[in-house]
């Protein structure tokens, strides 16, 4: 199992996540992870709310650090979202944690929800372990 040090060293590797997007790993543990991130200017729609791109992108993050972290090479095979609300604060949170884990596929949960708590958006990731 990596420490969180390790696993932000690692993942620091995913530029897109972490650079482009500003994904932070806040915490890991056997089978689940928490990431977030501060939205501003570059997380927004044409309309002025938080693309649902970014929380998809955000939820499969945690997936991989969930998942890939344990020291397990996992690629998700599919995933589906559920936009549910927009957040009502500034931070974006995403907890994922397994639902199930087998010796070569997984499911994994993750719940977007905002600083408050509010549930923005629920994410299921099947995973294939290679």
């Amino acid at each position: 199992m990596m420490t969180l040090e390790e696993a932000r060293e690692f993942f620091a590797n995913d530029k897109y996540a972490t650079v482009s997007t500003g994904i932070t790993i806040d915490e890991i543990g056997e089978d689940y992870a928490i990431c977030s991130f501060v939205t501003d200017e570059r997380h927004m729609a044409a309309h002025g709310q938080v693309m649902g791109g970014t929380f998809f992108t955000l939820a499969d993050f945690a997936f991989a650090v969930a998942t890939n972290a344990p020291g397990k090479k996992t690629y998700t095979v599919s995933a589906s979202i559920n936009l549910l609300s927009q957040p009502k604060d500034k931070k974006v949170i995403a907890d994922c944690r397994k639902i199930r884990d087998g010796r070569r596929t997984c499911i994994y949960e993750t719940r977007v929800t905002d600083g408050a708590g509010n549930l923005c958006a629920v994410v299921i990731n099947n995973g294939m372990h290679l």
